[in-house]
């Protein structure tokens, strides 16, 4: 289905002028052939007057970025797009498959308390009031939030996401006519797209995983290359919803958590990481001063020592830098020896 634009419909102000004049003409004419008993005069301006408002039927206005697909009859005639005044044949209906859905995203959100309780199927709320929805298509930037999914990474330990998809409708018949709902199409492909990428990273740096594909391990990972993993969801999503007239603008992952059964157990892992790698940093540093202290004793040639007090001095200085307690100073007042 290719797009058509209708670009010889914007006469919306002319069309509304000349049935505006015909419906005064028919009032004057019906009274001018009541007065001259013109019977047939008479019987066609009370014709008129009575469906003389049908053809206004057919005039629409449309702002900015918002388009308008019309079909005649079942057939598919063109797609309205600008703002501007525009007249169609009036027997023209248009047609917007996703106007009564209702998605977790911007031009979606209708104010007041109740306005997460929408009946989409039927377009009323249940506080009571009716709402007709519009039957034009929104061209704007709009952002998807989907809900957090509980999603098992390459180790299989679950994890919960949830992603922030910017999108818009370039192509009306595509959106209307190749999909039979926009929006929760979309919707479903970020779903499928989150768990399809997800499933191919851990959570944190692993070893022996390869998340590329190139068949060497390597240190991806959803919680150190979000934005990659973010660049291969918003590819995965294009792909899939590019037979139904949408561009993904941008894809970002907007909460990123372990699922809470193991949330516990993993953060005792983090903190032992944590403390793994903190000794290992003291201890290397450790033993960087104990052989600088060592090789100054020996140049400077004040203190001489043998193999077993450098040993002894070497395990004191060692309790003394890598111990996570201040030490208690003890003066020897005798021999060394």
């Amino acid at each position: 289905m290719e797009e058509k634009i209708l670009k010889n419909k914007e006469n919306g102000m002319l069309a509304l002028l000349g049935f505006t004049l015909l419906y005064l003409g028919s009032i004057g004419l019906c009274v001018f052939s009541s007065m001259e008993n013109l019977t047939f005069l008479l019987v066609v301006s009370i014709v008129w007057l009575t469906i003389g408002w049908f053809p206004l039927i057919g005039l629409k206005v449309l702002k900015p970025e918002e388009a308008l697909v019309i079909t005649l009859f079942g057939k598919y005639i063109g797609t309205l797009k600008g703002n501007g005044f525009y007249y169609v044949n009036p027997f023209s209906s248009s047609i917007n498959p996703a106007a009564k859905t209702k998605l977790k995203q911007s031009g979606d959100i209708e104010s007041g308390k109740n306005s997460n309780l929408s009946l989409s199927g039927y377009g009323m709320n249940l506080n009571g009031s009716t709402e007709i929805p519009s039957k034009k298509i929104s061209l704007k930037i709009m952002t998807l939030s989907n809900n957090k999914q509980k999603i098992n990474d390459c180790l299989g330990n679950p994890i919960e996401i949830s992603i922030a998809v910017t999108w818009k409708v370039i192509d009306t018949a595509k959106a209307v006519f190749n999909v039979d709902n926009f929006k929760e199409y979309l919707s479903l492909q970020c779903d499928s797209a989150l768990r399809s990428i997800v499933r191919t990273y851990p959570y944190d740096v692993a070893n022996n995983v390869d998340t590329t594909g190139d068949g060497y391990a390597d240190e991806g990972s959803l919680r150190g290359s979000s934005e990659t993993v973010a660049q291969k969801i918003k590819d995965e999503i294009q792909e899939k919803v590019k037979e139904a007239g949408l561009e993904i603008v941008e894809a970002k992952i907007i909460y990123l958590a372990y699922a809470p059964e193991i949330a516990a157990a993993m953060l005792q892992r983090q903190q032992a990481s944590a403390i793994i790698d903190a000794r290992k940093m003291i201890v290397e540093g450790a033993v960087g001063m104990v052989d600088m202290a060592l090789d100054l004793l020996e140049k400077s040639n004040s203190v001489k020592l043998d193999e077993e007090r450098k040993a002894a001095m070497v395990s004191n200085l060692l309790v003394v830098l890598c111990g996570n307690k201040d030490t208690q100073p003890i003066i020897n007042s005798g021999s060394l020896y």
